[in-house]
């Protein structure tokens, strides 16, 4: 299979070497053009190569969705047509602006980009993990240290497909529904980042506390561990 990305930052880009390290190609892409990927790239080898959003969509037989969630307008709705798209977005609204339908919980943020990308099949992943710990957490199956992650979608048949990418990279999945319930582990929830950390000191200021979480190893999550979170939200 191809794996593509829109966006290739900490998320997308660690999803792109999991994936080159467990034998699938990918594409990349982001806003600024492909030759701004050259080292991304060389690093991941052969089975990586830079593109437009445009032509990585229509070459992905999955879609990493892997930017802002206010530049979702901008991604390709007719090349991600029929396509599995997985979207790492999360509502900052500091970041992002105000929106009112996320505010008022009137849709998730993942309905909002499935509204946009009416074609496609979207399923949110990889947006409750810390990029670093994602890179060190991926585990064999069966091992008794293994991970998991939540994901959310409407199609049962894209939501398999990618708990099996995500078991080929290291990870075993709990699939908390449809994209209604993602806000179960989006920003503010049990399930997000935290449960994949140690326990963060009281009394940090924000620079301190970043300071803090790029120090810390990843601490594994398991499933169990993971549904006890989410039904926590």
């Amino acid at each position: 299979m191809t794996l593509a990305f829109i966006g290739a930052g900490m998320i997308g880009g660690t999803v792109a070497r999991l994936a080159v390290n467990a034998g699938i190609d990918v594409v990349l892409s982001n806003s600024r053009g492909p030759e701004t990927l050259a080292d991304l790239v060389a690093e991941l080898g052969d089975r990586a190569r830079a593109a437009t959003p445009a032509e990585a969509a229509k070459a992905g037989d999955i879609v990493v969705a892997s930017i802002p969630l206010h530049a979702y307008p901008k991604l390709p709705a007719a090349e991600l047509a029929g396509k599995t798209v997985i979207d790492t977005l999360n509502y900052y609204p500091d970041r992002d602006g105000k929106i009112a339908e996320l505010d008022s919980g009137e849709l998730t943020s993942s309905a909002l980009v499935q509204r946009h990308l009416a074609e496609s099949h979207v399923v949110k992943a990889f947006n409750n993990i810390f990029f670093k710990a994602l890179a060190e957490l991926p585990r064999p199956a069966g091992a008794a240290d293994r991970s998991a992650l939540a994901i959310a979608g409407d199609d049962a048949a894209a939501n398999a497909a990618v708990a099996t990418l995500l078991d080929t990279i290291g990870y075993d999945t709990v699939d908390t529904g449809s994209l209604a319930d993602s806000w179960r582990f989006q920003p503010g929830t049990p399930a997000y980042v935290e449960c994949y950390l140690p326990p963060s000191p009281t009394g940090l200021s924000q620079e301190d506390f970043f300071s803090w979480l790029y120090q810390q190893p990843g601490v594994p999550a398991s499933a169990d561990r993971v549904r006890e979170l989410l039904a926590k939200a």
